[in-house]
């Protein structure tokens, strides 16, 4: 009776002891030896992993710099500085780079824009659209519901009192995490030095626009023609901004009729 006993638990003993010295065996034989300039590199890096250079973590990153298979200015959140710490560790040079932030490019608040539609559904805003492209008449416009807040691990975005996304510039990493998120994709990072924007993304006819929202772009093309610069683009009954060429002259903003293009003086 005992040997019934004894027998399956010293079996089962056994095995595991040999397990056990395979699996050391195996974590010696076949361990990975960290590149040091890996190691230098992530030291380097703000570590925490928001993917905004593509890739999951910042280890990755570090291995796919040292492979010549990300660009050494590649971490976004950490811009120049972080750049130029990694290019000295390479031995190699960085460019100054363009400091960015997120910009929501809508402004159909509820006090400004209709809803088709009473939406009682789960708070999430590619959930909403899957729903005729959500409640807003807008089928372009920002549907308030958090996605993009829930994507930042910065805090830098919330919902206002109008129900639309505003982002923080001055918590801002452009790590795109946000961009990534919106359903509607009317969030995109501008240069940090442009003042004005075109806050409307619709590219339905003006009279299609005003119907659904009293603050959007109705393609009157009044800022292409107050622009000296050419710095407006205009396509698709939509306008925007040539950041390549505006200079800040707020031309555009003063010509346009309904406040679709705002600026910061």
């Amino acid at each position: 009776m005992i040997d019934a006993i004894l027998w399956p638990i010293l079996s089962i003993g056994g095995m595991g002891l040999i397990f056990g010295v395979a699996l050391a065996y195996a974590s010696k034989k076949f361990a990975y030896e960290k590149d040091p300039m890996v190691e230098s590199i992530m030291d380097a890096l703000p570590g925490i992993n928001c993917g905004g250079c593509g890739y999951p973590k910042c280890e990755a990153f570090a291995v796919a710099v040292v492979a010549k298979k990300a660009a050494v200015g590649g971490c976004v959140v950490g811009g120049t500085h972080v750049a130029q710490r990694v290019a000295g560790i390479l031995g190699v040079d960085v460019y100054e780079q363009v400091r960015k932030h997120a910009k929501v490019l809508c402004q159909g608040g509820s006090d400004r824009a209709i809803n088709k539609y009473i939406y009682n559904g789960v708070r999430d805003c590619t959930i909403a659209a899957r729903l005729g492209g959500g409640p807003k008449g807008c089928r372009y416009g920002c549907l308030g519901m958090g996605t993009c807040v829930r994507a930042c691990a910065f805090d830098a975005i919330h919902i206002n009192d109008k129900n639309i996304s505003v982002v923080d510039p001055s918590k801002c990493t452009s790590c795109g995490m946000c961009v990534k998120a919106c359903p509607k994709k009317i969030i995109e990072l501008v240069p940090a030095d442009m003042k004005a924007h075109v806050l409307c993304m619709s590219k339905e006819r003006g009279k299609k626009v005003s119907e659904n929202c009293k603050i959007g772009c109705i393609a009157c093309k009044l800022c292409v023609k107050a622009c000296k610069y050419d710095a407006i683009i205009f396509s698709d009954n939509l306008a925007k901004v040539n950041y390549e060429k505006c200079v800040n002259c707020m031309a555009c903003v003063k010509a346009c009729p309904t406040g679709a293009i705002q600026g910061i003086e």
